[in-house]
């Protein structure tokens, strides 16, 4: 495993790399049709989850200060509502989007310092017991992912897929 500059990452790591496994894993074999099937017009569709996913990446590259902007940010922003009138980018090209920016992401989170991840960042949650830091931000981000992934193994077991594989690829290395 890579070793992090900042201890304070020593779970955010793997646990990265392990979202970025899952997020194949749980898009493998999903057709374009069936990835923007709703449930009873009240749930998001996967495309919109996996967006969403992406857009975290991009948003956590730009504040720990990489220059790479979501293409798609418009329809995914800050959890934007899904809009049945937007033509949303296929999952072939979320995932190319997925392979250019997770592994700067990934590199960026080994180099990251201490002081670094203690720098003050308004997220704007206003929760008093989690202090707004790029820290807790790429805490936040990590959460997130693993709740989208979660949502989309279950849109998959709905719509008749099987379940969600564990499998690794060790040639992944973000």
């Amino acid at each position: 495993m890579d070793t992090p500059k900042s201890k304070k990452l020593d779970i955010v790591i793997p646990a990265y790399r392990m979202h970025s496994q899952s997020f194949l894993n749980v898009l493998n074999g999903i057709s374009e049709e069936d990835a923007v099937k709703r449930i009873d017009g009240k749930t998001n569709h996967i495309l919109w989850m996996a967006g969403n996913f992406l857009n975290v990446r991009y948003w956590l590259a730009g504040v720990l200060g990489l220059p790479d902007e979501d293409p798609n940010n418009e329809l995914f922003f800050q959890g934007k509502a899904l809009d049945e009138n937007f033509k949303y980018p296929g999952l072939e090209e979320l995932k190319k989007n997925f392979h250019a920016v997770s592994p700067k992401v990934y590199q960026k989170l080994l180099e990251t310092s201490d002081e670094e991840l203690e720098e003050k960042f308004a997220v704007g949650m206003n929760i008093p017991f989690v202090p707004e830091t790029k820290l807790n931000f790429t805490g936040m981000c990590i959460s997130r992912e693993d709740y989208l992934c979660g949502q989309i193994g279950l849109m998959r077991k709905i719509l008749g897929y099987p379940g969600m594989t564990y499998d690794t690829d060790e040639n992944l290395k973000y």
